[in-house]
């Protein structure tokens, strides 16, 4: 018997699921919400998907909405005998609450892999994690893609003359380690004192900047604050430029205005998240190809390991 591969989106994702079902070489599926004047919601497929291997395509960006529609999608997947129901979440949320860095507070992402579990899904495709351990939290699979094999090819057709790779902070250094090693090109990292959340007190910069074309590396630009102040400093240094390419956009309070006052030549973002506004320092890669051709091979047992660049 044919399985059939059938997508359908949430109201989190629809641009890019459209994108996505159309580099797979068909239309989205049909699925509809009823609303009840409470904000009550409930998800149905217009269509059989009885054996069906059904792929939702939902971020899972602010408000908690769409999660809770993801979860609803997959519980009625289930329930309509679909063969496997694969959650693709190009921005999977709550991921930074991986651990509990202080006492007395929740794990959200390993709730969210608990309820998407218990929902129904029996697969996971999604992409830069904020922590890798966090496809630990499953215990099924996960295929974890990195914006790398869409940033990389971008770096190298700017052909900067003096690339210097920067890291926003400590944590990102790992990443940022990995695009210089590739690039075979020099390393920074800000070093930043927070106080409390989305709140910076100190920043300097480890290394050499000046005369350096630098692009800073992030997985989330959320308010742009740090960011923002990392480029700043990196210019006042006496960089010749500074760009930023961050994977997921979720650019929340003053984000816009933070970074069309700031120093940045562009911030270069995915297309996990939909923008909320347009702005002339903002270029948008699109993932959909790539998630395209990695569910391409996940429905046909291929190996994806190609889709890495390191």
């Amino acid at each position: 018997m044919e399985t059939f591969v059938k997508f359908f989106s949430g109201n989190s994702s629809t641009v890019l699921a459209q994108k996505i079902a159309q580099c797979y070489g068909q239309a989205l599926g049909k699925l509809s919400f009823l609303r009840f004047s409470d904000g009550e919601f409930e998800p149905y497929y217009e269509e059989s998907i009885r054996g069906s291997n059904v792929f939702l395509i939902q971020s899972t960006n602010p408000p908690i909405d769409y999660f809770f529609e993801l979860l609803l999608m997959a519980d009625a997947a289930k329930r309509a005998s679909a063969k496997q129901v694969v959650a693709v979440m190009p921005y999977f949320g709550f991921a930074r609450q991986d651990r509990k860095d202080r006492p007395r507070t929740a794990i959200g992402a390993k709730l969210m892999a608990d309820l998407l579990m218990t929902a129904g899904v029996t697969r996971i495709i999604t992409m830069d994690l904020h922590a890798d351990q966090i496809q630990g939290f499953f215990n099924i699979p996960v295929d974890h893609l990195y914006a790398s094999y869409i940033f990389i090819p971008y770096i190298q057709e700017l052909n900067l003359p003096n690339l210097t790779i920067a890291s926003p902070d400590v944590g990102g250094s790992k990443r940022a380690s990995a695009y210089a090693n590739y690039l075979k090109t020099e390393m920074v990292i800000c070093y930043k004192q927070r106080s409390k959340a989305n709140v910076v007190d100190k920043m300097t910069v480890i290394g050499d900047v000046e005369g350096r074309d630098v692009i800073l590396l992030d997985d989330i630009v959320d308010t742009a604050g740090t960011l923002t102040k990392s480029a700043d400093m990196i210019m006042n240094m006496g960089a010749a430029s500074v760009r930023a390419l961050c994977s997921h956009a979720v650019l929340s309070g003053k984000a816009y205005e933070n970074i069309e006052n700031s120093k940045l030549t562009e911030l270069i973002v995915t297309d996990t998240i939909a923008l909320k506004a347009e702005s002339k320092k903002i270029k948008v890669l699109s993932t959909a190809s790539l998630f395209a051709d990695v569910i391409n091979k996940v429905n046909n047992f291929e190996s994806i390991s190609s889709k890495f660049v390191f």
